[in-house]
Formats: C-alpha cells, sequence, structure tokens
C-alpha cells in the first residue's frame, strides 16, 4: 500500500477560495503601495549565504534554510572536521546558498548591485514569500509571503509619517479597524542600555525586551540575566515595565529617564516629531502609540521601530512591523544610504479577516455562470455566447461533458455557481437562451444582451 502524500510541517495548500482571497488582500495592499509612489521588484528566492548570514543575529542566523550544494556535496568537507560532527563548521563547506528569510536584506543587496541604475531616493515594494525555519504555530508558518515597501536614499523623518499613513490606507480599506501601530525608536533602546550602564550587552538587552509581550516582565528580566546584564541594571530598568498613559505623556517620562544620554534624547526626539504630524494629519481607522519596550530583535534597524497589532478581539501577533535602519547597504560596500521600510504579514491578516468575517462577499473564486452541454451543435453555440460573456468581463465556463443534466446541475451547485445557461434545439433556433438562477430556481428566456445585462 503506497505511502498517503503530506507536505512538510510549517506550508500549507491553499484551495481556490483560499486564493482569491489572498489575492484580494495582496491587490489592496498592492494598490496603496503604487497609491504611494512605490516601485515593484523581485529578488530571487535564494541568495549566496554570505548575504544572508550575520544580518539577523544569532537568532534570526539559526532559523535561516540552507540549501546543500549541488553534487557530491561532502567532497569539500575533510576527515577531521566530519569527525568533529560539528553542524556550524561543516555548514559553510556542503552549503553554499539559502533560501531568504525576509525581503528586507535581498533588497539591500538590490541597491548595491544595481546602484547605478536607480534614482534615488528609491521607493520598492516587494510582494514574494520568505522562509524561516521557525516552529510552526498559530499565525507563524515555515513558508510564507511578505508584502515590503522601504525607501532608501532619505533620512527624512517625513517617510516614518508616509509609512503610519501606509498603514492606516491598507487596513481602511480592508476594512479592517482596532489596529494599533506601535512606534519606538532604536536610539531611545540605546539609550536606556546607557542609562542603566548595559551598553556593552545592547544586543542581549534589546533581544531580551522584545520578548516582553510573550514572556512578561520575570521572562525578560530571567533571561537577562542568563545574558550577562547585572542586577543592578536590571533594577534600574523596572520603571520601564510601567510607563503607560497617551503618547505626550509617555515621551515626558523618556525625556525624564534619558536625559543624561543624548542618543536616548535624540530617539524621543524622532518619535515626538512623527507623533506630532500624525496628530495633525489624523488617521482614518488605525491607532498610533509609543511601546517603549518595543525591540523587534533585527540589528539592522537604527531609528524608528514599528508593529502592528491586530484587534484585541483577535489573538495574533503582529500583523506588520519595520523600521529605520542607515547602514544596512553597507554590510554590501555601499555607505551613507539610509533606508525606512515596512511589511505586512499577508498570513496573519488572512487570518484575523476571516476570524472577524470582514472578506467582501464578493470576493469568490465562483464562475457566474455554466452552460449546460446538451451536445456537439449546443457546445458550440455555447461556447459562442461565453465568449461575448467573457469579453465583457463576466466568467462563464461550458461543462465539457454531454453528461445526464442532473449530474451537470448538481456539478454548478457543488461549486457554488449562481446561474446556469440551458441552450438546446429551441433556443438555437430562436437565438435565445434560458437563464436560471440557482439560489431562486427560477429562470427567463433572454437574448445574448439581455443575458449579459442579467449577468452584470
Amino acid at each position: 500500500m503506497s505511502k498517503k502524500p503530506s507536505i512538510p510541517k510549517g506550508t500549507r495548500d491553499f484551495s481556490p477560495t483560499e486564493v482569491v482571497k489572498r489575492n484580494y488582500i495582496m491587490d489592496t495592499i498592492r494598490g496603496c503601495f503604487t497609491n504611494y509612489g512605490f516601485q515593484p521588484i523581485e529578488t530571487p528566492s535564494f541568495e549566496n549565504s554570505e548575504t544572508l548570514m550575520g544580518k539577523y543575529g544569532d537568532e534570526g542566523d539559526r532559523l535561516i534554510f540552507k540549501i546543500l550544494n549541488s553534487g557530491d556535496f561532502l567532497r569539500k568537507v575533510d576527515d577531521s572536521l566530519y569527525a568533529e560532527k560539528d553542524s556550524l563548521k561543516m555548514t559553510p563547506r556542503i552549503s553554499e546558498k539559502a533560501l531568504r528569510y525576509d525581503l528586507t536584506v535581498p533588497f539591500a543587496r538590490y541597491v548595491v548591485q544595481h546602484q547605478n541604475e536607480i534614482t534615488f531616493p528609491f521607493k520598492r515594494y516587494q510582494i514574494q514569500p520568505v522562509w524561516r525555519a521557525d516552529r510552526p504555530q498559530k499565525g507563524r508558518f515555515r513558508e510564507f509571503y511578505q508584502c515590503d515597501a522601504d525607501v532608501v536614499g532619505s533620512t527624512s523623518l517625513w517617510q516614518e509619517v508616509e509609512f503610519v499613513q501606509l498603514y492606516d490606507a491598507v487596513f481602511s480599506k480592508l476594512d479592517l479597524k482596532g489596529v494599533t501601530i506601535k512606534m519606538n525608536n532604536r536610539k531611545v533602546l540605546s539609550g536606556i542600555a546607557e542609562v542603566i550602564g548595559a551598553e556593552d550587552k545592547l544586543i542581549d538587552f534589546t533581544v531580551a525586551l522584545d520578548k516582553l509581550d510573550k514572556i512578561g516582565e520575570a521572562g525578560v528580566t530571567k533571561e537577562m540575566r542568563e545574558k550577562g546584564i547585572s542586577e543592578e541594571a536590571i533594577n534600574r530598568l523596572q520603571p520601564l515595565f510601567s510607563v503607560s498613559g497617551s503618547a505626550s505623556e509617555k515621551l515626558a517620562k523618556l525625556r525624564e529617564l534619558l536625559a543624561s544620554s543624548s542618543i536616548g534624547m535624540q530617539g524621543v526626539d524622532e518619535l515626538g516629531f512623527i507623533i506630532e504630524q500624525i496628530q495633525t494629519l489624523q488617521l482614518k481607522t488605525a491607532t498610533l502609540e509609543i511601546d517603549v519596550t518595543l525591540a523587534r530583535g533585527l540589528n539592522y534597524y537604527t531609528g524608528a521601530i514599528f508593529e502592528v497589532a491586530a484587534p484585541s478581539e483577535v489573538k495574533m501577533g503582529s500583523i506588520g512591523g519595520g523600521g529605520r535602519y542607515d547602514d544596512l547597504t553597507g554590510i554590501f560596500g555601499l555607505k551613507d544610504m539610509s533606508g525606512v521600510g515596512i511589511s505586512f504579514g499577508l498570513d496573519r491578516i488572512y487570518l484575523v479577516l476571516e476570524e472577524l468575517d470582514l472578506f467582501p462577499k464578493t470576493v469568490s473564486a465562483t464562475t457566474q455562470v455554466l452552460f449546460i452541454n446538451f451536445g456537439t451543435k449546443e457546445a458550440l453555440y455555447a461556447l459562442q455566447a461565453i465568449a461575448t460573456l467573457r469579453a465583457e468581463g463576466i466568467s462563464a465556463e461550458l461543462y465539457p461533458d454531454e453528461a445526464k443534466m442532473g449530474k451537470q446541475m448538481g456539478y454548478a451547485d457543488k461549486r457554488n455557481i449562481p446561474f446556469v445557461v440551458l441552450a438546446g434545439e429551441s433556443e438555437m433556433n430562436e437565438q435565445q437562451f434560458t437563464l436560471k438562477n440557482m439560489k431562486l430556481g427560477d429562470q427567463v428566456r433572454v437574448n445574448t444582451s439581455e443575458l449579459i445585462a442579467k449577468l452584470k
């Protein structure tokens, strides 16, 4: 007996209905990207390992899927290295390529490689799948799409302001209310590390702090101790966990806490500028708030950090995120090229819209009208009409086999096709069609123009 086929954990098959709903989200995001002046690019699904490794911190590097070299990949491994059985040492010898972890680092590589062809500031968007060797759970997959927009070649904070507006525009068009755009600044985090005396542990500090919503204050302090952050530094950090109030009140508390840190104060000023402009411009449906514990554990962020939380009634991780990176292209040899970008989590947004029943009823993979097949002459007559309907933007199809009427009608019913056309000898003689409404059960004789009008 043959083994039942399966797919890898963390991946999914998508039905026609699911694909249409996903396309609805992507088309909405793509439309907003275009409306805001972003241009599309695409990059390969895999990159050279050296392009990706070392760009996401230790935790990110562990989640990168490596691709084995072609052919006899063990030939380059000598006996002594093989005997050590150390996968970290062996991997560079047997794997020179890896699946992309996100779209930002490949974008940075693209900018450096094509810098002479690009007009700066360069506004690009990219909608493609990425892969992470993560533990699968609700809303977290090993293969998923990212929908990114970035601007490189400008240090202006107006870009951050526009990205907040872009988030709001997309979620407004998706009719997703109650979304919270959380914002912090990496300079604020650097300032906090400085004032508590943990500058040398900045990465460990931010990685631990970024897990606050997952493991709580006790879990964060425990991880910080394990990373060698002193008890005194952790005690100085305590007021940070209880910072609350409006954006203005949080900014005032941060100014007080970071008064002795110039980089920290710079971060507070940047946050203040964005908040002030958004208060004037106003958002349609989303809420912008400062979250002083938001860290996002990616090493390349240097300024503003964004993370988007789903409406409170849905238990879901972040559905978007991003931030400012001042030196990402520098790792590929292009200095002084500041950038800022955001990403939409397509799969999680899908789950949120599904749970809240927010997909429009018109979003469907269903054919609008099925023509019954009565025989060769009738099928040809039907296909001539189908061509006319398709030219008018009406999705139509012919049942391929001259099967019993019950079987053809059953097919239409199972496919949720709302209309069926019957065109036999009498209809052909009169150049007409019988249009049946599958939901109501009534039917009417119409000519071609009337058929188009009723289906539209």
